[in-house]
Parts: C-alpha cells; structure tokens; sequence
C-alpha cells in the first residue's frame, strides 16, 4: 500500500504529465481533387475512355494515387458545365488534364481565380492543359495568362528522347526527379509565356537532347497568385508515364504544394531563365573549343535589362523557326545570327 507521501507525488506526477502533454493533433484530412480531363479536339490516350463504359487511364490513375498516397481523394469528369461556384465549394485542389475550348461559364472561372488568389483552390495543369482555352472578358486573366502558356507546338513527340534537368531538386514538387535525366516523352512549347510570373523547376536541357533548338523549353513551372498556388508539368502524355513511380510521386506533391498543406514558394527566377536561354542558344551549334562556361559567366554580370531584352530575343526564335523542315529558313537564320552575335561579343568570345 502507497504511503501518503507517495501517494501525493504519484498524483502530482499525473497531473503534471496531463498538463505538459498538450492536446493530441488530429491527422488532416484528404485534400478534395476535382480532376477535369474533358477533350474539345484532340484526345491523348490517357483520357481516353474505353468504348464500352469505365473510367480512362488516367482517371484510374488519379484516384489510386490519391487513395495509396492517402494525400487526397479525387472525383473525376469530363464535363466542364460541372464546374460551378457552388461546387467549388467542396474542392481544394482543380487538376486539369484538358483540351480545346472548355465550356466553362464567365461565372464559374472568375470563381476560379477568386478561389485560388484567396487560397481556397490549388490549381495543377498536366500536359495538354496549356492546349486549352476560350473567350474570356470577365474580372481575371484568361485561362492561357492564367497557367501562363499556350500550345505552340510540339517537335518532341512520344517516344523523343529528351533530358531533362531538375532546376530544385531540394524542393518536394520536383525532388523525386534527378537533377539530370533522360526520358522519351512528348513535349511542349509555348507562346504567351511570361517568364516574369512563374518560377521553372524543370527544363530541357540539348546539351543531352538530340533534337536541339536554340530558345529553352520549360517541362514544369509553378506560379504564386495572390495566397493560391498553381504547377504545371509538361509530362503525362505517354501511357507510361502515368506508371513511374516518379510521376506519381509528383501528382501527389503538386496537390498537396497547391493544396497548402507543404512549404515551397513559387518566386519568379528571371535571371536563371535567362541562363537557360543563353545554353540553349549556345548549345544549338556547339562550338569547337568555344568557352560557353565563361561566356555565360560574363553574361549572368551584365545590365539585368539587356538580360531580360536577350532573353525575349532568344525565345521569339520560336516564332521564326521553320515549322516544317523543307521550309524558309531566312527569318529564322537572320534572326538567331544576330542575337548569337549579341552574345558571343558580350560574352568576351575569341
């Protein structure tokens, strides 16, 4: 039996455990995903839907990566009309995998982007999602200001071998990925892309790529609006790639970075875009014992609004360049000599 001292102190003990404790936090719950893979025009094979009824590969996908990750469950539909401001009440995060002219009401996509500038709404573009767009004059921007890029083409199609190099490999949205890869996968580029709103986490690097163009190729970018958040990826065009362990992984980062439920900001990095600029002019016709290193050293010193202005001018080589490859290549040709000149001269090249 306790003596009384020791049972005072027993008591006490309890006491003081219960108080310094503190209260246990509730695990939070599963992100809500809406994920919309509606097709006005061209069908990619992962949201195809099977003839005879049943969901597509890549709604299959979405929900099993929700359930295994346990980060978030996912609704799926390929009728824009459904979202409303009423049901986007009941959704955390808006996936897009789409194509075409959605038919989405003015009402519904200013609710959009109140939502995500309020950080109510996350908001993850795949693929062809930068393949989409309508009219729009309401309150906002449009869709294409909006995830910041349109379609203009893709030379890289399924199966190209592309590398990749991974801008962040410390932050979670890209960290699955090495910091260099390769990979056969059909790629993007785009017009109407402001590299002053958005931060690049992934882009094509032609030092490895064997089909080489000499303006850089964003894969993945993310964007802040307001408290709302916004990634894209340019992957996800391939079966196959809805398969890798690595692209899964990276779904489930981009609805929880979006979702706010982890840490990363998206702030715009101007001057390594126009690092990635200058590569890839370099590396169109590389150069036989040519420094590039040094150049692109010379050249991150300079005026940061000659920076910004060559930037622009390597990147609209894109609207010059031959569409087919029997076509005229005077526009392009002039155009890419003199801003290379620009560079080489600036750079200090012998």
């Amino acid at each position: 039996m306790l003596s009384p001292l020791r049972r005072f102190l027993a008591l006490l003990f309890v006491a003081f455990a219960a108080v310094t404790a503190g209260p246990v936090l509730a695990k939070p719950a599963p992100l809500r995903v809406l994920y919309l893979d509606q097709s006005v025009g061209w069908k990619h094979a992962p949201v195809a839907r099977p003839e005879g009824g049943g969901l597509a590969l890549s709604e299959i996908a979405m929900k099993a990566i929700g359930q295994e990750s346990g980060a978030f469950t996912a609704e799926v539909t390929q009728d824009a009309r459904e979202i409303t401001p009423e049901r986007l009440a009941t959704v955390d995060v808006l996936v897009f995998y789409t194509t075409g002219a959605l038919p989405i009401s003015p009402e519904a996509w200013a609710a959009v982007q109140t939502r995500v500038k309020a950080g109510k709404l996350g908001f993850v573009g795949i693929h062809s999602a930068t393949d989409t767009g309508w009219p729009y004059d309401g309150p906002g921007e449009t869709y294409t200001r909006f995830i910041n890029g349109k379609f203009a083409g893709h030379p890289w199609t399924q199966g190209t071998p592309i590398r990749v190099e991974t801008l962040d490999p410390d932050l979670a949205l890209v960290g699955m990925w090495p910091v260099s890869f390769d990979y056969a996968e059909e790629i993007y580029q785009h017009s109407d892309f402001d590299p002053a709103k958005v931060r690049v986490l992934q882009t094509l690097d032609f030092a490895g790529t064997p089909l080489k163009r000499p303006y850089a190729v964003p894969v993945a970018w993310a964007r802040q609006i307001g408290q709302g958040r916004l990634f894209f990826t340019n992957l996800g065009h391939t079966p196959s790639t809805w398969d890798d362990p690595r692209f899964r992984q990276q779904i489930v980062e981009a609805v929880k970075w979006t979702g706010r439920r982890t840490d990363g900001q998206a702030t715009p990095d101007t001057l390594r875009q126009f690092l990635w600029q200058v590569k890839a002019l370099l590396a169109y016709e590389p150069a036989a014992g040519r420094d590039d290193k040094a150049i692109i050293g010379r050249l991150l010193k300079m005026d940061p609004k000659w920076q910004t202005a060559t930037a622009q001018r390597i990147a609209d080589l894109r609207t010059v360049y031959p569409a087919k490859p029997d076509g005229d290549r005077t526009p392009f040709e002039t155009a890419y000599k003199a801003v290379l000149a620009d560079v080489l001269a600036r750079g200090g090249a012998k």
